[in-house]
C-alpha cells in the first residue's frame, strides 16, 4: 500500500472513500503508487487542461469587441491617430494598441532619418510585433495537445496495473469464478474511462483554440497590412496631427529642348506640275 498518511491529514481519506462508489472506493482502498499515481496524474492533467481551456475562452470572449471595431476602423477614420484613439476606448484592443505602437515608433524613426534606407522599418517593426503576439496566443496549445495525446495512456496504465493486481489477488484465493473476476477487473477499467474524460475536453479544445487562433492572425495581418499603408501615406505628405513630414522628393522640371523642324506635310507643299513629276520619276528622259 502507498503511505497516504504521509500527503493527507488523518482521516481525510476515509471520508473522501465514504462518499465514493462502491468500485472507486474498493478501487482506492487497494491502490498502489503505480494506481494512485496514474490517478493523481489524470487529476493534474484534467486540471491544467480545464484551467487552459477556461483561459482561453475568456481571451476569446475579451477580444471580441475590438476585432469588430478593427473589421472598420479604416473606414471610419482619416488618420492613424483618430483610428488608435477609437481603439484604445475599446475593451479588448490590446494585441492592435500594440501594432500601433510599434508601427508609430517605426514611422517617427524613419520621419527623423528620412528615406534611402535599405528595406522598410515600419514592415519590419509590425512583422516583429505579428510574430510576438502569435506566440503569445499560441501558449497552452502544446499544454492541451500533450494531455489530450497522453490522458488515454496514463489511464490504460492505470487500468493495466489493476487488473494485474486483480489477476494476482484471484490467484492468491484461489477462487476464479466470474464474480470473483468481473469485479476487480470491471473496477480497474475505471481508469482508462478516467483517461479518456481528461483527453476528450482537451483534444477539441486544442482543435477549437488552433482555428480561432488562425483566424485572428489573419485578423491582425490584414490590420497590420492597412497600418502600413496608412503610416506610409501620412509620411508621404498626408497630414497627420501637425507631426513633421518626410520633404518630398523635389523632381527638376525637364529641361524643353527647341523642337527640330518636322518635314512639311503633303497639304503644305507647293504644288508641282505634272512635268516637273515626270522628270523626277524619270531623270533619263531629258523632257
Amino acid at each position: 500500500m502507498f503511505p497516504t498518511d504521509a500527503l493527507f491529514p488523518p482521516g481525510f481519506l476515509a471520508e473522501v472513500l465514504a462518499d465514493l462508489p462502491s468500485g472507486l472506493a474498493h478501487l482506492s482502498a487497494g491502490a498502489d503508487a503505480v494506481s494512485l499515481g496514474s490517478a493523481l496524474a489524470l487529476l493534474a492533467m484534467s486540471l491544467l487542461s480545464w484551467t487552459l481551456i477556461l483561459a482561453k475562452l475568456a481571451g476569446r470572449l475579451a477580444r471580441m469587441p475590438a476585432r469588430r471595431r478593427a473589421q472598420r476602423v479604416w473606414a471610419e477614420t482619416e488618420t492613424v491617430a483618430e483610428a488608435e484613439q477609437r481603439l484604445q476606448r475599446t475593451p479588448g484592443a490590446e494585441a492592435w494598441l500594440e501594432l500601433f505602437a510599434d508601427g508609430r515608433a517605426a514611422a517617427d524613426w524613419l520621419r527623423r532619418h528620412g528615406p534611402g534606407h535599405a528595406g522598410d522599418p515600419i514592415a519590419a517593426a509590425l512583422t516583429q510585433t505579428l510574430n510576438r503576439l502569435g506566440a503569445r496566443f499560441e501558449s497552452g496549445l502544446t499544454a492541451l495537445a500533450s494531455i489530450g495525446s497522453t490522458a488515454p495512456f496514463v489511464g490504460l496504465l492505470g487500468t493495466v496495473w489493476g487488473i494485474q493486481h486483480a489477476l494476482v489477488a484471484i490467484a492468491a484465493a484461489g477462487s476464479a469464478q466470474i464474480d470473483k473476476v468481473a469485479g476487480p477487473v470491471g473496477e480497474a477499467l475505471i481508469m482508462t474511462a478516467f483517461g479518456l474524460a481528461v483527453a476528450l475536453p482537451a483534444v477539441l479544445a486544442y482543435n477549437a483554440c488552433t482555428r480561432g487562433q488562425r483566424l485572428l492572425s489573419a485578423e491582425l495581418e490584414g490590420f497590420a497590412h492597412a497600418l502600413h499603408a496608412r503610416l506610409h501615406a501620412e509620411l508621404n505628405g498626408v497630414p497627420d496631427s501637425g507631426a513633421a513630414l518626410l520633404p518630398a522628393a523635389t523632381v527638376p522640371p525637364a529641361p524643353v529642348s527647341e523642337a527640330a523642324p518636322r518635314p512639311a506635310a503633303a497639304s503644305e507643299r507647293p504644288a508641282e506640275s505634272p512635268q516637273a513629276g515626270i522628270v523626277r520619276l524619270c531623270p533619263a528622259a531629258g523632257v
